[in-house]
């Protein structure tokens, strides 16, 4: 068996025994991976280059019920079953699905080096959907549901604004009620909203209260495609080209009181509720994004040579890619850690429990990201510098780690 380029893989796919895979797991990798590669990372490159994911990959994703290995596991198994979903890709059951599939999956969807393309697909579906199944009315499920879990509609989480970003408690957006109380009429911004273009609705932070700080803020279901009083537009970014990052405006936009999600007044704890699975993939993505990028290094070094001998045997550079080797492969183990964890404990213990430390591997994998993109522009040298050629996956990692994490 050909021996994979170091760092290219996590060691259980080297080969190396784990305590966290069962058969389950290293069936779901295998028919994920094949379907991921047919589909989206053998294309991935050129989307990027073009700048846009087209339509009938998401209707293939939809129609094979891969999106829904997007959502927080445990999956909403009465919810699938009632649509007809029994099984992922005939692999596994959804009652059987948990966190170490959605990390495989994840995993999977970032293995070309990109996030755009994967994020064009799943990001609106991940982080917008679990709010309204989890605080959602009956009379909300039913209504919306159906269409948003089979992808016939495309949604979006809407909270940053152009003065807002991590300081979620600041939001503008007001959302206040009708004389006669059957609708809110919603005024304001949303920026860098990934998805948000194509997308009928949004799951969106507003201020229904006239008080300051987080008290204020709710969540609510807000029509977009077409409905009267939006506009949104594509905004031009330097990274994640095809994820659809869009900016709304909202002109008494108006809508049903019956789109509230949850209570008003709680959408804050809502919001961080939903930011610990955005979190978590977050970390696992971007680190096989570090991945991706220190593999294509390492390769790059066994072959190029400079002053009579290749890079690999000058010690300096194995000292740096063993330096970034070292961080990848324990931001790994943790995660793996972590991934295992959330399958142990119930989903209030875990958000108890390791909400705070979700936020941590997510930060720490942005640095962890920094240090192999970095080491992989350095190694390449000049061809790490440009858009096309074997440094290409450098180049654009390297300034797509600047564009994500700035954003965030």
């Amino acid at each position: 068996m050909k021996q994979p380029i170091p760092f290219s893989e996590p060691p259980a796919l080297c080969g190396l025994p784990s305590p966290y895979y069962t058969p389950s797991h290293v069936a779901w990798r295998k028919a994920c991976r094949s379907f991921i590669d047919e589909n989206l990372t053998q294309h991935a490159m050129d989307w990027e280059r073009e700048g846009f994911v087209p339509e009938s990959v998401f209707d293939k994703y939809a129609e094979s019920n891969m999106l829904v290995p997007s959502l927080p596991a445990p999956l909403p198994v009465e919810w699938l079953r009632k649509l007809g979903i029994h099984n992922i890709l005939d692999t596994v059951k959804v009652e059987d699905w948990d966190y170490i599939h959605t990390a495989i999956y994840t995993d999977e969807m970032t293995r070309s080096g990109l996030q755009g393309p994967g994020a064009s697909l799943t990001t609106g579906y991940s982080y917008a959907i679990p709010p309204i199944l989890k605080f959602g009315t009956p009379q909300l499920h039913d209504q919306f549901l159906p269409d948003l879990l089979l992808g016939k509609k495309r949604i979006c989480i809407a909270i940053t604004e152009p003065s807002t970003g991590s300081d979620v408690a600041g939001i503008q957006t007001t959302a206040s009620k009708t004389p006669d109380g059957k609708h809110y009429i919603i005024n304001g911004t949303k920026k860098w909203i990934t998805n948000g273009i194509w997308s009928s609705y949004a799951t969106m932070a507003v201020r229904t209260s006239v008080e300051p700080g987080p008290a204020g803020l709710s969540l609510l279901l807000v029509p977009l495609l077409n409905h009267p009083g939006v506009r949104m537009r594509k905004i031009a970014v330097a990274g994640h080209l095809t994820s659809g990052t869009s900016f709304i405006e909202l002109d008494e936009v108006r809508v049903p009181v019956e789109n509230l999600i949850g209570e008003e007044g709680q959408g804050m704890k809502y919001i961080m509720q939903n930011f610990n699975h955005e979190r978590l993939t977050l970390a696992i993505a971007v680190t096989r994004q570090a991945r991706v990028a220190l593999a294509s290094a390492f390769e790059y070094c066994l072959q190029r040579e400079a002053f009579g001998k290749t890079l690999m045997e000058q010690p300096v550079v194995r000292h740096r890619l063993a330096k970034a080797g070292a961080l990848l492969e324990s931001q790994w183990a943790w995660i793996e850690q972590f991934v295992y964890q959330m399958t142990k404990l119930g989903r209030v213990e875990a958000d108890v429990e390791l909400g705070g430390l979700t936020a941590l591997a997510k930060a720490q994998a942005g640095i962890v990201l920094d240090e192999c993109a970095r080491c992989a522009v350095l190694l390449f040298g000049g061809n790490g510098f440009t858009t096309t050629g074997r440094g290409e996956i450098a180049e654009r990692e390297f300034f797509n780690y600047f564009w994500e994490w700035d954003k965030s």
